[in-house]
């Protein structure tokens, strides 16, 4: 018999039962205290998994192939633990970017967490006249703050604004024209792009100007008795510089009026305030586009507003109320938690100097960059003794991003803490950071770790300091 064959079978040949697995102490306990079948299920892939592998191995690598039973269920406990724990679990944002698209972007107030913890613990007034007992309708629960914060007319929430301007498009233009800049037939993230959106509205692009420049004589040259609506896309997420021009919205609102056109704002990320009085560049603000006489605007309630996923349309009551009755509304509309949420993020801009101190998106955005270096050095004070020569640290400036697409290219000014690994790569204590309980996601640049204390909750230091260590402890053992 070939040798090679000798040790693939001996290799198969010392691969522990599934009772040896199974009889592991940490193992029998989780069987003990979880469903069994799903515990029992992940032992026996993982035991499969070593078994294939041996079989697919070519002969000259399966000397590199160790059988060893208590790294075997400890793998298997691993795996079974992390499937057993929530899918979306908490997270620490170290990375520097506030609105993290891939983290939950905003971070919600605690208003709006407790408002959602009160809309879940039991039944909750969703769709219901509390006055008549009959059912009612769930847009009245925002559409009065909404107008009244933003100063238009009404206001509804859909799931988010991609979905909103889908919803606007269908309900206006089906089967008709509508007009856009070249300069604004933008991509969002996950490649949805405008033409595409407007496609799937069942409305016809028409297409005007440059990419760079937009007359509106480009606007009014292209209305025709097809034309149901002019579209305005902010692009939010990049910047044009240069020779460039676009027609300012009182004079696209002007010509919508004069040809009896609705003319619709997309702002994308959307802001109900201006963020230049916090340092920021200056941002198109709803209220700004509300005085300019757009019909409707529609933007992100998850972005720069801060709250949870959404699209919020603000706008002519007649044109809200016939969206409303769009058969597309339904499909479209949102939750008991997205509403509870929302109300309690819209309440808060009913006092804007208090959204520093109570909105953590802005309480980020405006924490001067000397109190950021101050955390980052009590914490590196914090590790430093437990890292020892293990890594060498510094701070450094460096520039937290906004994310989402808002505010591109425009980076708010921070320090962050710069680590080194002494025998080990950033990479393999990043990748253990990840996979921490609670996870923990940096920022890794030629080779060193980099933490943005931003947009770390002054609450979340010390367990972030923690999973450091342990990192850095199950890297080096």
């Amino acid at each position: 018999m070939p040798k090679s064959k000798n040790m693939r079978q001996e290799l198969l040949g010392k691969l522990p039962g599934m009772p040896a697995l199974m009889n592991h102490p940490e193992i029998k306990t989780l069987r003990e205290n979880n469903p069994t079948l799903f515990v029992n299920d992940i032992v026996r892939q993982t035991l499969d998994i070593l078994r294939q592998r041996i079989l697919a191995t070519d002969n000259s690598d399966l000397a590199g192939i160790t059988i060893d039973e208590e790294q075997l269920a400890e793998q298997a406990l691993e795996i079974a633990l992390r499937a057993l724990e929530p899918s979306v679990k908490p997270a620490i944002n170290a990375a520097g970017v506030i609105l993290h698209t891939a983290l939950g972007r905003s971070v919600l107030p605690e208003t709006a967490q407790l408002a959602v913890a009160n809309a879940i613990r039991g039944y909750c007034t969703l769709a219901i006249n509390e006055e008549t007992g009959k059912r009612g309708d769930r847009h009245a629960h925002l559409d009065k703050l909404i107008a009244h914060v933003t100063g238009s007319e009404a206001g509804i929430i859909v799931n988010n604004n991609a979905a909103g301007t889908m919803l606007i498009l269908n309900t206006l233009a089906f089967g008709k024209e509508v007009i856009v800049s070249r300069g604004q037939l933008v991509e969002i993230g996950g490649a949805f792009r405008i033409p595409e959106v407007m496609e799937r509205s069942g409305c016809k692009l028409v297409e005007v100007g440059t990419t760079n420049r937009t007359h509106l004589r480009d606007y009014e040259n292209a209305i025709t008795e097809e034309t149901a609506a002019i579209l305005r896309v902010h692009t939010s997420n990049y910047r044009i510089i240069g020779f460039t021009g676009e027609v300012p919205l009182p004079e696209l609102a002007a010509l919508g009026r004069k040809y009896n056109l609705p003319v619709i704002d997309d702002l994308g990320s959307g802001a109900i305030i201006d963020l230049s009085q916090y340092g920021l560049p200056k941002e198109p603000t709803v209220i700004e586009s509300v005085n300019a006489g757009m019909d409707v605007i529609c933007f992100s309630g998850d972005k720069m507003l801060g709250g949870p996923q959404g699209g919020i349309l603000v706008g002519k009551r007649e044109i809200i109320d016939r969206v409303k009755k769009n058969p597309l509304t339904r499909a479209l509309r949102g939750d008991k938690m997205q509403y509870a949420a929302t109300e309690a993020v819209w309440k808060l801009y009913l006092e804007p100097e208090k959204l520093p101190q109570t909105h953590p998106v802005l309480r980020m955005v405006t924490e001067p960059a000397e109190s950021v270096k101050r955390r980052t050095q009590n914490f590196r004070r914090r590790i430093s003794a437990a890292i020892g020569d293990r890594a060498v640290m510094s701070i450094e400036p460096d520039g937290t991003e906004m994310g989402s697409g808002s505010l591109p290219g425009k980076g708010i000014p921070t320090y962050v803490l710069r680590m080194v690994p002494n025998g080990r790569t950033a990479d393999c204590i990043g990748g253990i950071l990840r996979k921490g309980r609670p996870p923990v996601f940096i920022r890794i640049v030629e080779d060193a770790l980099l933490f943005d204390l931003r947009t770390v909750a002054k609450a979340e230091e010390k367990v972030l300091a923690e999973c450091v260590i342990k990192a850095f402890d199950r890297a080096f053992k």
